[in-house]
């Protein structure tokens, strides 16, 4: 990468990233034309160590490169599932709809069953009414999971209504596998 290329993608990350501009996306959809391994990078850089607004901005532009989705969608799930950032993840969450989800059964189900409650209603949503790639081992992973809910969730009326959901979302598989 050339000088030049690498302050232009400087320049367009720190005006994107800056609290006093009215549309930072903008930046973000010029970084998406960019395209470049080196954007992506920064990008998932910026979802790392940005904070929740920084991390949603990255993720936005993440979401317009074509390239190498199912690494930046990774990424994401990664700061996602992070336990700090469980209080206010909602947003990220808002932005996996953007990604193919059709492998990632287990990572909305973890979302589902330990996120707050914007998280946990975006990742139902995607659990209805995505089609999943199905096989034996998703559904031990999703169980391993469902056990360490069962054993660490407080037991509340939220609780109840999720474990029927769970429970039923979870014998839908077992159907699944089993024909």
């Amino acid at each position: 990468m050339t000088e030049e290329t690498e302050q232009k993608i400087n320049g367009l990350l720190e005006k994107m990233l800056d609290k006093d501009q009215e549309e930072p996306l903008k930046y973000g959809e010029h970084l998406a034309r960019m395209g470049n391994p080196e954007v992506r990078q920064k990008l998932i850089q910026v979802i790392n160590e940005g904070d929740m607004d920084e991390a949603f901005l990255a993720a936005k532009t993440l979401s317009m490169i074509p390239e190498e989705r199912d690494k930046s969608l990774d990424a994401l799930l990664v700061v996602i599932h992070k336990p700090t950032n469980h209080a206010h993840n909602g947003g990220l969450v808002s932005l996996l709809e953007e990604f193919d989800l059709s492998q990632k059964f287990v990572d909305l189900f973890r979302i589902y069953l330990f996120g707050n409650f914007k998280a946990a209603a975006l990742a139902k949503v995607h659990l209805d009414y995505t089609e999943f790639d199905i096989s034996p081992r998703t559904l031990k992973k999703a169980e391993k999971h469902w056990k360490h809910f069962l054993n660490n969730a407080s037991h509340d009326e939220a609780f109840e209504l999720k474990k029927q959901e769970a429970e039923t979302i979870l014998k839908e598989l077992e159907d699944l596998l089993s024909d």
